[in-house]
């Protein structure tokens, strides 16, 4: 009988009681399988996650998208400019098309709604810590919808766009998953400034959201995943 491979998991949730849930979860479901998870920390923040995580070097790291003061997609952003190595999978409230695919964007290998934790928790541990992507169907549809938005434009219609230097650093940090608040601190400007851009770079690629804006960006190479 092989020994189950042991993987080292955060935890990042301002809820404690959800947190507790997780742990409860997790346990129960620890007997059978190739893996054993083991829970080597906890972190109500991004920043106590990043602390965490430097000291403990999690394999996986189970993060929620709406944290109390910042979001965890500034969580997986940082944790990929430290050059972090484990995987992180987002359990999140959230249903947005939009949401699903920041978190993707940002480095997530991993999306489970919270409602449906107790019966795809395990099944996504274990998809992710084979080196695969998870996405149960429900997700699996909201984030591949809008990668067919343009389905029917083609690409030679897109090569009259023109944007400025700026705004296309704007849009680069956009792809990125990052919030304006962020884009702002990155690029030293008011997030009123940012706005100004986002509508200008939106109206030359004929968009009208940010989900929008990023597809087109990356279909048309205008720049890099």
């Amino acid at each position: 009988m092989n020994t189950p491979q042991l993987v080292s998991i955060l935890l990042v949730d301002d809820d404690p009681i959800f947190r507790q849930g997780l742990k409860t979860l997790i346990s129960f479901y620890n007997n059978n399988g190739l893996f054993r998870m083991d829970v080597v920390g906890e972190a109500p923040s991004v920043d106590q996650a990043l602390k965490v995580a430097s000291q403990q070097h999690p394999a996986l790291i189970l993060l929620d998208l709406e944290l109390a003061q910042t979001d965890g997609i500034e969580a997986l952003l940082r944790l990929r400019e430290q050059s972090f190595q484990g995987k992180a999978i987002v359990l999140s409230a959230h249903h947005e098309d939009e949401a699903v695919f920041r978190a993707m964007q940002a480095g997530a290998r991993g999306y489970v709604f919270k409602e449906s934790v107790a019966k795809q928790l395990w099944d996504a541990m274990t998809t992710v810590m084979k080196d695969e992507v998870y996405l149960a169907p429900e997700v699996a549809t909201s984030f591949f919808r809008i990668f067919h938005f343009y389905s029917g434009h083609s690409l030679q219609g897109c090569k009259n766009i023109r944007l400025t230097d700026r705004e296309r650093e704007v849009l680069e940090w956009l792809v990125k998953g990052a919030s304006n608040e962020e884009i702002a601190g990155h690029l030293y400007v008011t997030v009123a400034t940012i706005k100004a851009h986002l509508t200008a770079i939106f109206e030359k690629l004929g968009v009208s959201s940010r989900t929008q804006a990023i597809v087109k960006a990356l279909k048309v190479g205008l720049v890099a995943s």
